[in-house]
């Protein structure tokens, strides 16, 4: 019951997002910066899935190392072509990336 109680809730969130100007896509991985779930095509969600847990583990221990009371608790990288968010979990990083569309982003 638990289980469908976080798909439904997993279904709402991406339902959420994808509602919005520009989205591109999602993917979430578990801790071991594995795609369980994505809307990417499957190359490019391991690719992301990779680097883009390892930027999220270094960002955390770099704000661990300046105060170990502290916690990353959301990424946002913006490059030329898109902006990729990353709100990190205990057991699950979300990572949405979008197309920006103007000042009006997410």
């Amino acid at each position: 019951l638990k289980m469908a109680a976080q798909t439904s809730e997993i279904d709402e969130t991406v339902k959420k997002l994808s509602a919005h100007p520009g989205f591109g896509g999602y993917l979430i991985v578990n801790a071991d910066g594995i795609p369980i779930r994505t809307s990417l095509d499957h190359a490019e969600a391991v690719q992301y899935a990779g680097l883009l847990t390892l930027l999220s583990t270094k960002s955390r221990a770099a704000i661990r190392e300046l105060d170990p009371q502290n916690d990353v608790t959301f990424l946002r990288l913006r490059s030329n072509k898109h902006e990729i968010l990353i709100a990190p979990d205990k057991e699950y990083l979300l990572m949405v990336i979008q197309n920006p569309v103007g000042p009006g982003i997410i």
